[in-house]
């Protein structure tokens, strides 16, 4: 297995260069290649998607893990979609960010370059292998797939088809690759091959992420776990919130920016809960509620200590009743995970006070924290959303699959 996983990164490094250098034509063209063979072939993926849902419902997976795995026409169409934004966005290689001239006349410039080869660790979702392989490509990156093994025919399948129209284009041989290894070790010996991989990204549970931090010689941007509130002040439009609360825990459970815990100003507790209650109630959510939330509505389970840590990706959701913003404030940064935060307020200082002090790579006002993705913010398919600082924060674009260099012209200038 070594030598197959070495072989699969040096083939990458190789790509890589050409596709540093491809024209934006090429890659554009490529791009909506992919896009029309996923259409063309719904069939093929959806009879590869067939087995690993089965092979998920046999070992007892979670609703909610299987609505992540599961392909269907709408969702086909939907990474088609995404490939054909991404097609549609400028080309962020060899932009030229700025231009200055120094006292001695050296004219010193900063452009966006590729970063090499990136290295993709993901579970479940297989959509993943074609909103990241997209953006590698548009952002002149070779990469490495590695997906979980409960959808590894979906995503052997999907590499397959983007492979093939890529190359029908002008792609360089190679330049998208599926390490279709499932055993574990394959991910470590993956992470050791810093000289032909320049970044990881990894995807997934909290275990997976930190696995590759851990093991990882290679620079990793991480993308942890998503425990996301929603926090309805003292003078929110309660029918607003209602609307935002429900959506953001029930529209898609199984996510990152779907909320888990829900705050509630004691104001509007009483006012607000039954009702928003009664309605998740009714979209079959479990409801976890502190002593103030049970004491208005008593027909719920008591909220532990562990269920404000808990990203639950499912339909459970955990309430509580707090005193004021500044208690809000204080639970979501005690115990959120920095990606997706929202309040629903009429007060402006209020909403600019939640925007200062709240610590996270989005931050909402009178919004859902669904917003939190890369095609919704006008990015295309986004590789990630990184809950780290550097060298990138919130949706991953185009832009943050680059790094840059200094380009410096002179006239005979030497330093004295």
């Amino acid at each position: 297995m070594e030598g197959k996983i070495l072989n699969i990164a040096k083939q990458a490094k190789t790509a890589s260069r050409k596709l540093s250098n491809l024209s934006t034509k090429i890659k554009n063209d490529s791009l909506m290649a992919m896009a029309d063979m996923l259409e063309n072939r719904l069939d093929f993926l959806l009879d590869a998607n067939y087995k690993d849902v089965g092979g998920a419902r046999g070992k007892k997976l979670s609703s909610a893990m299987i609505d992540r795995l599961t392909l269907n026409e709408n969702r086909v169409k939907d990474m088609a979609k995404g490939l054909r934004e991404i097609a549609a966005l400028p080309d962020p290689v060899g932009e030229v960010i700025k231009m200055w001239r120094r006292p001695n006349g050296l004219q010193i410039g900063k452009i966006r370059t590729s970063l090499g080869v990136i290295g993709i660790i993901y579970e479940s979702r297989p959509n993943v292998t074609a909103d990241t392989a997209s953006l590698c490509i548009k952002s002149g990156n070779a990469v490495i797939l590695r997906g979980g093994s409960e959808a590894i025919n979906s995503n052997i399948a999907i590499a397959k088809l983007l492979s093939e129209a890529g190359k029908s284009k002008g792609l360089p041989d190679n330049s998208i690759q599926l390490i279709e290894v499932t055993e574990r070790d394959a991910i470590f010996e993956m992470l050791k091959l810093d000289a032909y991989i320049d970044l990881i990204i990894p995807r997934g549970g909290h275990s997976l992420i930190r696995t590759v931090v851990e093991n990882s010689t290679i620079p990793v941007i991480k993308h942890d776990k998503g425990l996301c509130h929603v926090y309805i002040d003292s003078e929110a439009d309660l029918e607003m919130g209602k609307r935002i609360a429900f959506n953001a825990k029930v529209q898609r459970p199984g996510v990152c920016n779907a909320m888990e815990t829900l705050l509630v100003h004691k104001d509007v507790a009483r006012k607000f809960l039954p009702d928003m209650i009664k309605k998740f109630k009714k979209a079959n959510v479990e409801i976890r509620g502190c002593q103030k939330t049970k004491a208005i509505v008593p027909d719920i389970k008591d909220a532990a200590e562990e269920d404000w840590d808990t990203e639950y990706l499912d339909l459970i959701l955990s309430i509580k009743v707090v005193g004021s913003i500044d208690d809000a404030i204080e639970h979501i940064t005690r115990y959120g995970s920095m990606l997706s935060e929202a309040i629903v307020t009429r007060d402006y200082n209020n909403s600019w006070r939640f925007l200062r002090e709240v610590d996270a790579a989005s931050v909402f006002v009178n919004a859902s924290t669904r917003f939190t993705d890369g095609g919704q913010f006008g990015l295309g398919a986004e590789m990630g959303i990184s809950t780290q600082k550097l060298h990138c924060r919130g949706p991953m674009g185009l832009e943050e699959l680059t790094s840059t260099k200094y380009i410096v012209f002179g006239d005979g200038q030497i330093r004295e």
